[in-house]
């Protein structure tokens, strides 16, 4: 029996445009820029006002589907060592957000921690959140955190800084062919 939360019933989105925004967030940390580079900031205001709001949903799913793509990774990299994805990405994930408590909320935590979990297990993250009701602009943050502590995750583990990014660019022509 199928899942009403099952991947193969969510949007994808505009996976390209949360990998760039997300890209942009990695490069500024491995810059070392220990803020956001205003110029930068600028125009991600600017392309995030360009969207208008099925846009922006857009982008919203494409984060949720970076999310999943990164779990999938992750756990499949995890099984590769008999240890359970779960119970080495989630308190990592949920520890760094509580470091950071003007951009991820602590109420905002275990919404995330869930969207993580739901991924983890095979199940899309924007339809799990879905059925609890429609996104807050106070989970809009967090959820980017997560794709980018994700990501970062993922290339610290390849001592890769490009890895994340770069294994998602070269999936989406090949989701675009099938």
């Amino acid at each position: 029996m199928s899942s009403p939360c099952d991947p193969q019933h969510a949007p994808v989105g505009d996976v390209g445009a949360a990998l760039m925004m997300i890209d942009s967030r990695l490069k500024g940390i491995y810059d070392g820029k220990a803020g956001i580079d205003p110029e930068q900031q600028e125009l991600m205001e600017q392309f995030t006002a360009s969207l208008g709001p099925g846009g922006a949903d857009a982008v919203l799913d494409g984060a949720c589907t970076l999310i999943f793509m990164f779990m999938k990774w992750l756990r499949m990299a995890h099984e590769d060592h008999d240890k359970d994805v779960i119970e080495y990405v989630v308190p990592n994930l949920v520890a760094t957000m509580r470091m950071m408590p003007r951009s991820v909320r602590p109420e905002a935590i275990p919404t995330m921690a869930g969207l993580v979990i739901a991924a983890g297990t095979g199940l899309s993250p924007n339809l799990w959140r879905k059925q609890y009701g429609y996104w807050t602009e106070e989970e809009m943050t967090p959820l980017e955190v997560t794709a980018f502590l994700l990501a970062e995750h993922i290339n610290r583990i390849t001592d890769d800084r490009d890895f994340a990014t770069r294994m998602i660019a070269e999936a989406l022509p090949k989701a675009d062919e099938d």
